[in-house]
């Protein structure tokens, strides 16, 4: 139940070469508060229900609970989301034992690429892809639930 993660910016779009998979993602919150962020998600034709706690410390770890919906639950509980529904596809590439996820932002977000590895304890060790930029692990700003509230396009 906790995650385990770091996050960095895409510098360019070679990770769309080395994946295995893409799935379109729409995205909106229930709660988008930092402190339990409660997410409602519809991944290709699955839904997800999820509720994330606030990060600690380093920014690399926090609570994490997430269960299976249908997908027609998952559309229904998006009508009810605070503003700032995110669209994105996710492409998935495989790295020795990790799979990094790369986010490819859409609507309020175009523009930005970040990509995600999960991790099995803090300082865990992983290959890093020549595209893995500038880590922004720990900065709220990344964080779905805030792009969701203020969008990538609007930063100046």
């Amino acid at each position: 139940m906790i995650e385990i993660e770091r996050k960095f910016l895409v510098t360019s779009e070679a990770f769309k070469t080395e994946s295995f998979k893409h799935t379109r993602i729409i995205q909106g919150y229930l709660n988008a508060d930092p402190h339990r962020a409660v997410r409602v998600r519809l991944q290709g034709t699955e839904g997800f229900l999820t509720i994330k706690g606030i990060s600690n410390e380093s920014g690399l770890s926090r609570f994490e609970w997430e269960t299976k919906i249908s997908g027609s639950d998952a559309k229904a509980l998006l009508q009810l989301c605070e503003k700032g529904v995110i669209e994105k596809v996710r492409f998935e590439v495989k790295l020795a034992q990790h799979i990094i996820e790369v986010d490819e932002f859409y609507q309020e977000n175009i523009g930005l690429v970040l990509a995600e590895v999960e991790l099995k304890h803090e300082d865990e060790h992983f290959e890093k892809p020549s595209w893995l930029g500038q880590e922004v692990t720990g900065d709220q700003r990344y964080y779905n639930s805030q792009l969701s509230q203020y969008p990538f396009k609007d930063w100046t």
